[in-house]
């Protein structure tokens, strides 16, 4: 103790402006255990990619984004069917998942109910999630539903086909409307029975979009009676 004071030894690292020799051995081995675990993940995802598949198939998928400014084009992916589910839209999220993040196409309950993977599988419309892959030596080509404005990728936009389905009121409708505080309508088993055939229909715009009246007037054809 000097005048009451503790008198404390340099900073190794501020030492004639060197740093200690064991903060440079840590750093140096801190360095070269991130090189080393970088160069890890990078060989697990080359080996990846490089390993031969036992099953390949191509697939040409059509790919467009309006923020490019460029034309459409069908690009080309090949995935393993050993390591992928049996339906088209498995080898999608596949695609997806491992290959190209920027693929774009909508999906949702995977159980042919939402319609939301509506689009044109080797020149026929129908659901992603329904569809098996056929496998094939050609390509299987993927294009998003026909005669529609595209929003990228597979997603079409729907809006025309939505506000012509909602310009004919789809509901139920009764003569007499209920007043003020009364209870709920009962519906019996043979009025329910009546709407069968009428309600199945899950707004996927695949008969829509595969139709030539509607290619032809699109602002006009309110779709299949």
């Amino acid at each position: 103790r000097v005048s009451g004071r503790v008198l404390c030894s340099p900073s190794p690292s501020r030492t004639s402006g060197r740093r200690h020799p064991a903060a440079m051995l840590s750093s140096a081995l801190r360095s070269a255990l991130t090189r080393g675990a970088a160069a890890g993940r990078s060989g697990r995802a080359f080996a990846a990619a490089t390993a031969p598949m036992a099953s390949p198939q191509k697939f040409g998928i059509y790919r467009y984004d309006p923020d490019q400014m460029a034309k459409p084009y069908l690009q080309e992916y090949t995935i393993d069917l050993k390591s992928c589910g049996p339906m088209i839209l498995d080898a999608l999220i596949k695609i997806k998942d491992e290959v190209d993040p920027t693929l774009t196409f909508r999906r949702s309950c995977r159980e042919g109910i939402c319609g939301s993977c509506a689009m044109n599988i080797n020149g026929k419309n129908g659901l992603a999630c329904l569809l098996y892959i056929e496998p094939s030596d050609k390509a299987i080509e993927i294009q998003p539903l026909p005669h529609t404005y595209v929003v990228k990728d597979l997603v079409p936009d729907l809006t025309n086909f939505y506000n012509q389905y909602k310009s004919i009121e789809p509901w139920l409708k009764r003569k007499d409307v209920k007043q003020k505080g009364d209870k709920e309508y009962f519906q019996s088993r043979e009025d329910r029975a009546k709407l069968d055939g009428m309600y199945e229909c899950i707004l996927c715009a695949c008969c829509m979009t595969s139709c030539p009246s509607y290619w032809w007037n699109p602002e006009y054809y309110l779709g299949p009676a």
